[in-house]
């Protein structure tokens, strides 16, 4: 009986840890990524594109050549709604 409380207990704690963990690693942010036209990986800059109804759209921009290297969508969900 007692062995089996303790088992549960570490599957709770280890199922615990793993759903922390996977939230900490949930959203990325890029600091360097190749630019085709550099031809390296280079420093980014991250610019607002556009915003959609499923989240915020970013470009990645090279910080050497401006070449637009990547995109991203963020999906958090803000409860703001604008009222025209």
């Amino acid at each position: 009986m007692q062995m089996e409380q303790k088992n549960s207990r570490y599957a709770r704690t280890a199922v615990s840890r793993r759903a922390d963990t996977a939230g900490a690693y949930r959203d990325f942010e890029a600091t360097e990524l190749y630019c085709p036209r550099c031809k390296r990986a280079v420093p980014v800059r991250k610019r607002l594109l556009l915003v959609l109804p499923e989240g915020d759209k970013y470009e990645y921009l090279c910080s050497l050549c401006s070449a637009t290297v990547g995109t991203k969508i963020d999906r958090q969900k803000n409860n703001d709604s604008l009222i025209v």
